[in-house]
């Protein structure tokens, strides 16, 4: 029945139920507006919708639509004539919903709140942040790299720069406990890559990511086609996972792989991620992991729900959140690095960091010249530390061309 009107001419008491199984007797009054308190029965002075609307910042259209969905139900509401009553000690409850929405939080994450004391709903809203964050930074790195790719689509190389190139090793290892290598790594003149696969199908669906990828080393790719060029081949290669896993995998079984990198545009390196592979920059002495895991823990440390050292032990640390497994929603992170001469770069899978400490990847990273001998340097290491798991790296240097031709 409609919100607004009168109940009739004559005054009479009737009773009605909230949430909690509290009961309100009281008077209909037909002579008060929609925007004044009411007396019920003298147990408990109830605002009206409007009044209350007005009291907690939130709209009459709102109030309905949060009674609709079990998120602010009334303290009463009229049997005959549906009017909603509110109580004042309601208004807490009604202002931070105010201020959620405010924060863009959706409805049903705010439900989730309802029942929670301060600390435990203080840390939701933590969390919850963390992910917007994490969302927003994302998109600041997709916009980043449409500026910068549109402010040079139409620009040329300067007679005094000094043309770059790569030089570059791969190598991949099934380590000393898994029976088969679930592993994928290459590189390439423009292709560096580090893919890693999981379940029943995982060896098929990591090659398959890397080959589909492979076909962007085929002719040359204008720097105009290089966003395009990239998200239609990632489509292919996130089809060709999903293809491949479901052949190999057993039945109900779900199969994918991670994927890891880099495309070289002759000045830039045009970065791909999706999953807990990693990438790392050796520059002027700095060591910088440049990917974010896509992992349930990693996004635990991010929301503050755990530590990094008691993410380092948890159970759950190879849990992916996304991943290439034929699911166009998992989306990979893609943005332009900048590079320069004399960066190294490390791609690698979690075969690596998980058993090799990162101050020892560093060391080894910065101190053997040649890529070549720094992958077998890192595999070794992973060997020595156990080799729990299949381990793959991939190293480039850029480098000056005259310097790459001698």
């Amino acid at each position: 029945m409609a919100e607004h009107g009168h109940a009739g001419a004559d005054s009479r008491t009737d009773s009605g139920r909230t949430d909690s199984g509290r009961t309100y007797t009281g008077r209909k009054d037909p002579g008060r507006g929609e925007g004044e308190e009411t007396e019920w029965g003298g147990a408990e002075t109830l605002l009206t919708i409007g009044a209350f609307a007005r009291a907690s910042r939130l709209s009459p259209k709102a109030l309905r639509l949060y009674d609709e969905l079990g998120l602010l139900p009334p303290a009463f509401v009229d049997p005959d004539t549906g009017y909603r009553r509110y109580a004042h000690r309601q208004l807490e409850a009604a202002r931070l919903v105010a201020w959620l929405r405010r924060l863009g939080m959706p409805l049903a994450r705010i439900r989730e709140l309802n029942g929670l004391d301060g600390p435990a709903a203080a840390q939701e809203i933590r969390a919850y942040w963390a992910r917007v964050e994490a969302d927003v930074a994302a998109r600041r790195d997709m916009a980043a790299f449409l500026v910068d790719h549109l402010s040079r689509k139409d620009t040329t190389m300067h007679p005094t720069d000094r043309p770059l190139a790569i030089r570059y090793a791969a190598l991949t290892d099934a380590g000393l406990v898994r029976e088969s290598n679930q592993d994928a790594a290459y590189a390439g003149s423009r292709l560096l890559a580090v893919a890693d696969g999981f379940g029943g199908g995982g060896g098929p669906a990591s090659t398959a990511a890397i080959e589909t990828l492979k076909q962007l080393e085929e002719g040359a790719l204008p720097a105009a086609d290089l966003l395009n060029a990239l998200d239609e081949t990632l489509a292919r290669a996130d089809r060709a996972v999903g293809e491949a896993a479901a052949s190999a995998a057993p039945d109900g079984d779900e199969a994918g792989t991670t994927l890891t990198a880099m495309l070289w545009t002759g000045s830039q390196l045009a970065l791909v991620h999706i999953g807990d592979s990693r990438a790392y920059l050796l520059r002027d002495g700095g060591f910088y992991q440049i990917t974010h895991d896509h992992t349930l823990v990693q996004s635990m440390v991010d929301e503050g729900r755990i530590s990094r050292e008691e993410a380092a032990s948890h159970p759950q640390r190879a849990l992916l959140m996304r991943a290439l497994a034929g699911r166009p929603d998992d989306r990979p992170d893609v943005r332009l690095q900048d590079v320069r001469a004399g960066d190294r770069y490390l791609l690698c899978s979690d075969g690596l960091t998980s058993v090799v400490p990162d101050a020892q990847v560093r060391r080894t990273v910065a101190g053997t010249a040649d890529p070549e001998a720094t992958v077998r340097e890192l595999v070794d290491a992973a060997r020595l530390s156990g080799g729990p798991d299949n381990v793959s790296c991939v190293v480039a240097d850029v480098v000056e061309s005259a310097v790459l031709a001698s």
